[in-house]
C-alpha cells in the first residue's frame, strides 16, 4: 500500500522560485570567486594597494549607490502594487526601478571614462575593471528583465497571477544591489 500523501499543488515552492535560488546561488559563488581574487591580489600586493595613481571619486559613486539602493524599494513597491493588481503603478514603479539603473549605468561608464588607470596598469586595475565590469552586465541584465517585464504587463491578461515572475526578477535586483554595496565598500572605502 503506498501512504505517500501527495501535497497540493498550491502548497508546492513554484519551480521558478526554486530555479531562481539555485541561479541566484550560483552567481553568488561567481561574485565570491571576484571578491577573493581581488583579496588575494591585495595581499599579495604589501603596502602599495591601491596604486597611487588610484583616485576614485568616493562621493558621487556613493550618491549613486544610494541611487541603487533606492531602487530596490522601487522595485519592491513594484512587487506589491502588482499583487494588489495595481498595473499602472506597477509599470511606473518599474520605470523608476530602471531610471535608477540606467542613471547608475550612466555613472560608470563616466567614471571608467575618467580614470587614470586601466585594466592593464597593475593588479588593481584588473581587479576594479573586472569586478565593476561584471556587476554593470548583471546591472544591465536587470534592465533588460524589467524591459519584458513592462512587454508583458501590456497585456490585459497581466496582473496579480504574475507576481511569480515580477518576485523572480525582484530577488535578481536585490541580489545585485547587495553585490554592489559590498562591491563599492571593497573598492572604494577599504584602504
Amino acid at each position: 500500500m503506498d501512504t505517500a500523501v501527495a501535497v497540493p499543488a498550491h502548497d508546492r515552492t513554484p519551480v521558478l522560485t526554486v530555479g531562481t535560488v539555485v541561479w541566484l546561488a550560483s552567481e553568488l559563488m561567481f561574485f565570491s570567486g571576484l571578491f577573493a581574487a581581488y583579496f588575494t591580489l591585495r595581499a599579495s600586493a604589501g603596502s602599495d594597494w591601491p596604486p597611487e595613481d588610484v583616485h576614485l571619486e568616493i562621493l558621487t559613486s556613493g550618491l549613486f549607490t544610494l541611487g541603487l539602493v533606492a531602487s530596490s524599494g522601487t522595485m519592491q513597491l513594484a512587487v506589491r502594487a502588482i499583487a494588489r493588481n495595481r498595473l499602472p503603478a506597477f509599470r511606473g514603479w518599474v520605470i523608476a526601478t530602471m531610471v535608477l539603473a540606467v542613471a547608475f549605468l550612466g555613472n560608470q561608464a563616466h567614471e571608467w571614462s575618467s580614470l587614470e588607470f586601466s585594466v592593464s596598469s597593475h593588479a588593481y586595475g584588473s581587479s576594479f575593471y573586472v569586478m565593476t565590469g561584471f556587476h554593470g552586465l548583471h546591472v544591465f541584465g536587470g534592465v533588460l528583465a524589467m524591459i519584458l517585464l513592462l512587454g508583458r504587463a501590456g497585456s490585459r491578461r497581466f496582473g496579480a497571477a504574475d507576481l511569480p515572475a515580477v518576485e523572480m526578477v525582484s530577488y535578481y535586483w536585490h541580489f545585485v544591489d547587495v553585490v554592489w554595496i559590498g562591491m563599492w565598500a571593497t573598492l572604494f572605502l577599504l584602504k
